[in-house]
C-alpha cells in the first residue's frame, strides 16, 4: 500500500474514523488501515464487541450511534477521514428514513468538525433504471451516497455489487446453494449479469481512498475483472470446489420474496437478509467506469478474478481463519438491554433456570467443552428440540440455528453463535450468551467453570428470561416443562463430554522431561488452539 501524503512528508499521521467496525467490512478494514500506518478510531454502539479483536489494543473505541448527533460529533473530533459503513436495512419498514437521517447527521457533523474526507461503501446501481424502480435496499444506498456527497465534505462513494470473501452473505449464499443442491430450480435473476469483486480488493480500494486529493468528490463504480451471471458463478464455484457439474433449471415464478424464503431454507442466510440481496439482482449491475484506477491503481495480480477469489475464500473457511462474517453485525432489532444481575431486579419479572454439576476433570478441560459449544458440536441436549426451535425461528424471520460459529474452537465477545450472540467471555471462567432468536422477551444463557480446589471443576449453568407482556409470561410457562430435558440434559452432557476428554488427555510430563523421560529435550508441543490464536490471519478473502 502506498504511503499517504502526510506520512511521506513526515507530518502527523492521519486519524480515520470507522463506523460499523463490528460488521463484516468494517471489522476487516480496521486492521488494513492500521497496517497502512493510520490511527484508527471506532464508533460502535457496544464497545465490548471489539474487545477480543486481535487489533483491539491498537485502536481508540468510542461508544455511540450514527443516529445520535451528539455521539457522532464527539467521535469526529480530530478526525481526518471518516468511513461510513453502516445501514439500517432490516430494522423495519422505516429503514430508508433511518438511513437518510443517519447519513444527514454524519455528513453535517463531519463538516462541522473539519473532516477532510468521507468514504462510503454503497451498492452498484443499474444503468438507465429509474431510482423508483430499484429495490428499497439499492434505493436507500443510492440516497445515502447523494446525502454524503451533498454534505460539503469531499466524499468518495464506492459502489460495489456482490462481494466475494469468506463469511460474506453473498459468498455464503453462493456456497451453500451450490454445495447443497446438485439440481436447482432457480428464478430468472440467476441470468442477470453481475460484476463480483473480491473482498481483498474492496478493502484495498477503501484504504486507498483515505489518501485521495481534496478535489476528488464523486462516486466510483468498483468491481472485479469479470462480468458473470449468477448461473456462471454457481457453475464456476462448483468447478473450483471440486463438485460435479450442477443442473440449473430457471423458472419464471420465483419472485425475490419467494426466492429469499427458499434461500433461507437452504443456506444459513436468513430470508430477511437474503431478500434485499436477491432484489438487487433483478437488474444488471455492471461497472460503467473504472475511474478509480486513476487514483487507486491496482497492483500486479489485481483486481482478483472470480475463481481466485473463491479459492482464497474457501481456504480461509477450511483453515478456520475467517476474520469476520456476515453475522458479525448485530441482528437488526436484537435486544441491547443490559443483563439484569440483581435477583430482585427492579425492571420487572425475571425467570431463571439454574443447573449445577461437579466434573471430575481439570477446569481447563471443562472450559474447552464450554467454549466449543454450538455449531457443528451442537448443544449437548435433545437435538430435535433445538432443531425445531431453530426452524420455528426461521419461519418467523429469525436467524435460526444455521449461523454456526466463526471459529470451531475459539469464541470472542460479539461473535454470533447459532441464534445466540457472545455477550461476555472470561476465558476459563464465564461464557454469557444473549438470545437473538424471535422471543417475547429477553433471554440469556450463562455457563460458569470454577476450580473445586481438589483437581476437579464445578459447572454452573443459568438461563434467564425477562418476559415482555403477557405473551412473554405465557411463553416461559409453556416451555418450562421441557427445561429438565433441555437445560438439565445440557449440563449433564457437557460435564460428561469434559470427563471423556479428560480421560483421553495424556498425563502431563514432569518439568524438563523429554519424550523418553530424560531432560534437555525439546519442550512439549504448543496447543494448536494457542498457535491459531497467536497466528494473525491475513485479512484478504
Amino acid at each position: 500500500m502506498a504511503e499517504t501524503g502526510d506520512r511521506a512528508a513526515g507530518r502527523e499521521v492521519a486519524t480515520c474514523l470507522v463506523t460499523g467496525a463490528s460488521g463484516y467490512i468494517g471489522g476487516r478494514l480496521v486492521p488494513e488501515l492500521l497496517d497502512a500506518g493510520y490511527r484508527v478510531r471506532c464508533l460502535v454502539r457496544t464497545p465490548r464487541k471489539l474487545r477480543d479483536q486481535p487489533w483491539a489494543g491498537r485502536v481508540e473505541v468510542v461508544r455511540g450511534d450514527v443516529t445520535d448527533a451528539g455521539s457522532v460529533a464527539a467521535a469526529m473530533e480530530g478526525v481526518d477521514v471518516a468511513y461510513y459503513l453502516v445501514h439500517a436495512l432490516g430494522t423495519g419498514r422505516d429503514f430508508e428514513r433511518t438511513d437518510r437521517e443517519a447519513a444527514r447527521i454524519f455528513g453535517e457533523r463531519a463538516r462541522r468538525a473539519g473532516v477532510r474526507r468521507l468514504v462510503y461503501l454503497g451498492g452498484l446501481t443499474p444503468a438507465g433504471v429509474p431510482e423508483r424502480e430499484l429495490s428499497p435496499h439499492l434505493r436507500s444506498r443510492a440516497e445515502v451516497g447523494r446525502i454524503l456527497l451533498g454534505s460539503g465534505v469531499p466524499t468518495a462513494v464506492l459502489r460495489a455489487a456482490i462481494i466475494i470473501g469468506s463469511g460474506s452473505a453473498s459468498f455464503e449464499m453462493l456456497r451453500y446453494l451450490t454445495e447443497r443442491l446438485p439440481v436447482m430450480v432457480t428464478p430468472r435473476w440467476v441470468r442477470t449479469r453481475i460484476q463480483p469483486m473480491a473482498v481483498g480488493d474492496v478493502l484495498r480500494v477503501l484504504v486507498g481512498c483515505a489518501a485521495l486529493p481534496p478535489e476528488v468528490h464523486r462516486a466510483f463504480d468498483i468491481g472485479g475483472p469479470e462480468v458473470l451471471t449468477y448461473v456462471d458463478m454457481m457453475r464456476r464455484y462448483a468447478a473450483v470446489a471440486g463438485l460435479p457439474r450442477r443442473l440449473i433449471l430457471p423458472v419464471p415464478v420465483l419472485t425475490p420474496r419467494l426466492s429469499s424464503h427458499w434461500i433461507g431454507l437452504v443456506t444459513p442466510v436468513p430470508a430477511s437478509i437474503a431478500r434485499p440481496l436477491t432484489e438487487s439482482l433483478r437488474h444488471e449491475v455492471v461497472c460503467r467506469d473504472r475511474d478509480i484506477e486513476r487514483y487507486v491503481p491496482s497492483p500486479p495480480g489485481h483486481p482478483i478474478g472470480f475463481d481466485r477469489a473463491v479459492v482464497l475464500a474457501l481456504q480461509r473457511v477450511r483453515d478456520a481463519q475467517v476474520a469476520t462474517r456476515w453475522s458479525s453485525a448485530s441482528v437488526p432489532g436484537a435486544p441491547s438491554d443490559p443483563l439484569p444481575t440483581d435477583p430482585h431486579w427492579a425492571g420487572g419479572s425475571l425467570y431463571g433456570d439454574v443447573r449445577e454439576r461437579h466434573a471430575d476433570v481439570a477446569p481447563d478441560v471443562l472450559w474447552d467443552v464450554v467454549e466449543g459449544i454450538g455449531g457443528e458440536n451442537g448443544w449437548y441436549s435433545f437435538p430435535l428440540a433445538w432443531a425445531v426451535r431453530g426452524w420455528l425461528d426461521r419461519l418467523v424471520g429469525g436467524v435460526g440455528l444455521r449461523r454456526g460459529r466463526r471459529d470451531a474452537r475459539r469464541l470472542r465477545a460479539g461473535d454470533s453463535l447459532d441464534f445466540w450472540r457472545v455477550e461476555e467471555i472470561e476465558r476459563g471462567r464465564l461464557l454469557r450468551l444473549r438470545a437473538e432468536m424471535r422471543l417475547p422477551g429477553l433471554a440469556w444463557l450463562e455457563m460458569y467453570v470454577d476450580d473445586d480446589g481438589a483437581g476437579g471443576a464445578n459447572y454452573r449453568q443459568r438461563a434467564l428470561f425477562h418476559p415482555r407482556g403477557l405473551l412473554g409470561h405465557l411463553y416461559w410457562w409453556g416451555v418450562s416443562p421441557f427445561h429438565a430435558v433441555v437445560f438439565g440434559g445440557m449440563a449433564r452432557n457437557i460435564v460428561r463430554a469434559a470427563e471423556r476428554a479428560g480421560r483421553r488427555r495424556p498425563a502431563p510430563r514432569p518439568a524438563g522431561a523429554g519424550p523418553g523421560g530424560g531432560s534437555g529435550a525439546a519442550p512439549p508441543a504448543e496447543d494448536s488452539a494457542v498457535r491459531a490464536d497467536r497466528r494473525r490471519p491475513p485479512e484478504g478473502n
